[in-house]
């Protein structure tokens, strides 16, 4: 965790009774991949006592080192060899032992690409050299300050239920491990342990992902989000492509910021037919998701220069793409979206999906904030962002335009029902239980264009219920509404879709059935007995990142309440019957705040070096806290 180029290990084999042993170690190259060779060259190698492996990729030629350095320690081996072959270079030790004799290994592996260096191989030997003379326990005592830290920024710590504990651990350290913390590059959507989906990055890592970073570790935040401006042009490309002006960001989004998702990722099991899906052109809302974690970011840190430096080009670009997308219907005076494919994937070729909708009138509405504050606290800067983007103030008043034009379906004043998409509530209203019943075969897809769920109301994951996650206009009655109404048409059948049902459940006062989804959310991979586990589990289908990340936000935004407002951080807790309390920290605008949690108060203690005040809100109750001192509100 010190140096993340760096792998490190001991082994310690004690024997029991006289033996012959042998041990076997070093590099191999034969790597298999779920999308065929991943490798163009390989080349073993022995240089200054290290054994290594280069190798090229086949994609973009990237030149990669591996060097492993090795240090045999206790017993004295009577044989020791390197040997090469099949893409491999292993040292093999042989040893003649005594019963009480000890055969240590300690390994120092050093990885190096020419994405960070310009001589991978002179740069992973010396690493992989100081490594090994460094030693086993000096770096493991580096690597295990540095997780301290780490925890002491990330951790939460339930009160009261052990098993509450073990997933909510192990969801913040996946959300911790799959995020680069060395360079700007983006969460995989499974990881990096996965066979699927090859790192690339989703809206996941905004929606799902950023909420524990932005306010635990906000660096990393900033790292992720600039990834996105880094892979801005790809998005302009994919904009132009499809007609557009703008920037439409990648469904599936690698080191370019192009477009990876295939136009055909489904088979018709029944005639063996491809299917042609439109994830990869109708889902628009990443664009907008994108903006709306750039300025949840900006509200978290007051970091003005992430604006000017990259946070104000995205928003500008977007809004371009969602003027150019969008279609005036002059007989009702409003700006529509048509064409969609919402977060509920079953149902593409839609109109009007209300999540979309939301998010594209949020992401209008923050460029034109942008450009107001640019034009007060930069304006030498807007100018050249505006000269280079190819805009001006036009656009700008079509940006407020359609912010202010945009229609958004509004909940019905009988029901307080929001409805999904234009023509949603004519749809056959069955559940998926009942859709489930239907298939012929059990591996059919249940989406567009023929699947058995596409002319029914049942939903892959949450809609409706994952724009009340993020937009915090709907008061409670209307959130209890549509969870009791969306809920039992849900199927599920994407990872994300447990978290948002535990958060609105939470802010809906529904306790047992948010405590329900908030086990389902942190189990998926631990327990490993969700449909959403791919075959092959977690060596194939990886580690389900966002469903890790996104239980930060369950327990913090739900259980604990705690929201946002301007410059006051307010709590609403709801804690599960089961849980005595919480203990957290978070970050707002470079103040270090620890928060504990019981059922009868709130009690907050900044951190001494705090740059100021910050206020805490319970109910009717507020109160400032500053540096070093500690508050607590009933």
């Amino acid at each position: 965790m010190d140096d993340v180029r760096l792998l490190v290990s001991r082994t310690r084999l004690t024997a029991h009774a006289p033996c012959a042993l042998t041990i076997v170690t070093g590099i191999d190259g034969n790597v298999w991949s779920l999308s065929g060779e991943h490798f163009a060259t390989r080349e073993a190698y022995e240089q200054d006592g290290l054994v290594g492996i280069d190798l090229t990729t086949v994609e973009l030629g990237t030149r990669i080192s591996v060097l492993e350095g090795c240090r045999v320690s206790g017993a004295e081996p009577r044989s020791a060899h390197v040997r090469t072959g099949g893409n491999r270079i292993l040292r093999e030790f042989g040893f003649s032992l005594v019963a009480g004799d000890e055969a240590v290994v300690e390994k120092a592996v050093s990885i190096h690409h020419d994405n960070d260096v310009a001589q991978p191989r002179e740069e992973s030997a010396a690493a992989a050299a100081a490594a090994l003379a460094d030693g086993y326990d000096h770096l493991f005592a580096r690597h295990a300050r540095r997780w301290e830290d780490v925890w002491a920024a990330s951790d939460i710590e339930v009160i009261g239920d052990l098993e509450s504990q073990v997933l909510t651990r192990f969801s913040l350290f996946h959300n911790i491990i799959h995020t680069p913390s060395h360079a700007r590059l983006p969460i995989g959507a499974r990881g990096l342990s996965s066979q699927v989906y090859q790192g690339a990055a989703f809206w996941d890592q905004e929606i799902f992902n950023l909420p524990m970073l932005t306010y635990t570790r906000p660096d990393l935040a900033r790292n992720v989000l600039m990834y996105r401006h880094d892979t801005l042009p790809g998005a302009c490309r994919k904009a132009a492509r499809l007609g557009y002006r703008g920037a439409y960001y990648a469904w599936a989004s690698g080191k370019t910021g192009d477009e990876l998702f295939p136009d055909i990722f489904f088979t018709d099991v029944l005639t063996g037919r491809a299917m042609r899906n439109h994830f990869n052109c109708w889902q628009i809302h990443v664009s907008p998701d994108i903006v709306y974690a750039l300025w949840r970011y900006y509200e978290a840190t007051g970091d003005w220069s992430f604006i000017v430096e990259g946070g104000a080009e995205i928003a500008f670009e977007v809004a371009d793409f969602l003027v150019s997308r969008a279609h005036f219907k002059k007989d009702k005076n409003r700006f529509e979206l048509i064409r969609l494919l919402g977060p509920d994937e079953y149902h593409e070729n839609v109109d009007n999906n209300a999540y979309t909708m939301y998010l594209a009138q949020y992401a209008l509405e923050k460029a034109v904030e942008i450009h107001d504050a640019m034009s007060e606290r930069a304006p030498a800067e807007l100018s050249a962002l505006l000269g280079r983007l190819g805009l001006d103030e036009d656009d700008v008043a079509d940006w407020r335009e359609h912010a202010d034009l945009m229609y958004l379906p509004k909940p019905d004043p009988g029901t307080k029902l929001i409805e999904q998409f234009d023509g949603y509530f004519s749809l056959e209203d069955v559940t998926p239980d009942v859709v489930r019943q239907r298939l012929i075969d059990p591996d059919e897809y249940w989406g567009w264009p023929n699947g058995v769920a596409v002319r029914t109301q049942v939903l892959k994951q949450a809609d409706v219920l994952q724009l009340f996650a993020l937009i915090d206009i709907f008061p409670p009655e209307v959130m209890r509404a549509n969870y009791l109404y969306y809920e039992p048409r849900t199927e599920h059948g994407s990872s994300l879709s447990p978290s948002a049902h535990a958060l609105i459940a939470s802010k809906a006062e529904l306790p047992e059935e948010a405590f329900r989804y908030f086990e389902e959310a942190s189990s998926i991979d631990l327990y490993n007995q969700s449909k959403k586990v791919m075959s092959g589990g977690s060596f194939l289908g990886g580690i389900h990142t966002a469903a890790c990340g996104a239980v930060w936000f369950v327990v913090v935004q739900g259980f604990a309440g705690f929201e946002v407002h301007g410059d006051v951080l307010r709590f609403r807790p709801a804690l599960p019957e089961r849980w005595e309390g919480l203990r957290f920290p978070l970050v707002f605008k470079s103040n270090h705040l620890a928060v504990e949690l019981r059922r009868d108060a709130i009690t907050v203690t900044a951190a001494p070096d705090n740059p100021g005040a910050v206020t805490i809100s319970v109910g009717d109750n507020e109160r400032q806290v500053g540096p070093g001192e500690s508050v607590s509100l009933g």
